[in-house]
């Protein structure tokens, strides 16, 4: 069985994207480089215009998602996903410029500023749910009562090429790379970038790295071979 999310899909996804993300800068770090004794380089994600990479997979997905339908002969529906934060804005944002109606469900503690951020995006906000777990389950229901799609946060393989996107960048960048660190959440960026590095880089090393307070994937699967810093 092939892989779900491959390099193809990767470089598509870098092509469909391209004009509507940002394609950011990365540069050397002399103040990691002094504190660690290695060669380090950022990328700054951060300068996109939701301040996260997220956007590359809200992006990608969305535009599949045209393109799908458009080739059917058929409607694009409204969308729905469930996000604390950066997903939120991201599907409201390219949402609203696809003309595609969003609703984002949040989880009801979500802070105000989140919520109003993702709201001038163009977002429909649902508070449902004590955390992440209750505002999915919120988000399911809105799709069967209203027919949307479902958008993942990052079980998605349009999601996660789009994510892939940071790897094709950074190695073209910087192809001397000996590693790549990586972090996890719920490990689409993870995994589109280990699909692009291992396939340009074979013997490139990828560790994907999580707070010891919140590991959430270590939690979700417990046999990783796991280290601790």
């Amino acid at each position: 069985m092939s892989a779900p999310v491959g390099l193809d899909d990767v470089t598509a996804a870098a092509h469909r994207i391209h004009g509507l993300v940002e394609r950011t800068p990365s540069a050397r770090s002399s103040t990691l480089a002094g504190l660690l004794g290695l060669d380090v380089v950022l990328k700054f994600e951060n300068l996109q215009f939701t301040a996260s990479f997220k956007e590359r997979g809200a992006a990608n997905r969305l535009a599949l998602l045209v393109e799908q339908h458009a080739a059917a002969g058929t409607p694009v529906p409204g969308v729905v996903t469930m996000s604390a934060g950066n997903h939120a804005q991201a599907v409201a944002r390219h949402a609203a410029r696809l003309g595609i109606d969003a609703t984002i469900v949040m989880p009801a503690n979500t802070p105000f500023v989140k919520v109003h951020r993702t709201q001038v995006l163009g977002g429909r906000v649902v508070l449902a749910g004590e955390g992440l777990a209750g505002a999915t389950a919120e988000a399911r229901r809105i799709e069967a009562e209203e027919g949307r799609f479902l958008l993942h946060p990052y079980d998605d393989p349009g999601v996660i090429a789009g994510q892939g996107t940071v790897a094709l960048e950074l190695l073209a960048d910087h192809p001397d790379l000996g590693a790549l660190v990586v972090p996890v959440g719920g490990g689409g960026l993870l995994a589109g970038m280990a699909v692009a590095a291992k396939a340009l880089r074979p013997d490139l090393v990828v560790v994907g790295v999580q707070s010891e307070g919140w590991p959430s994937m270590l939690s979700a699967v417990p046999a990783l071979d796991v280290g601790h810093r």
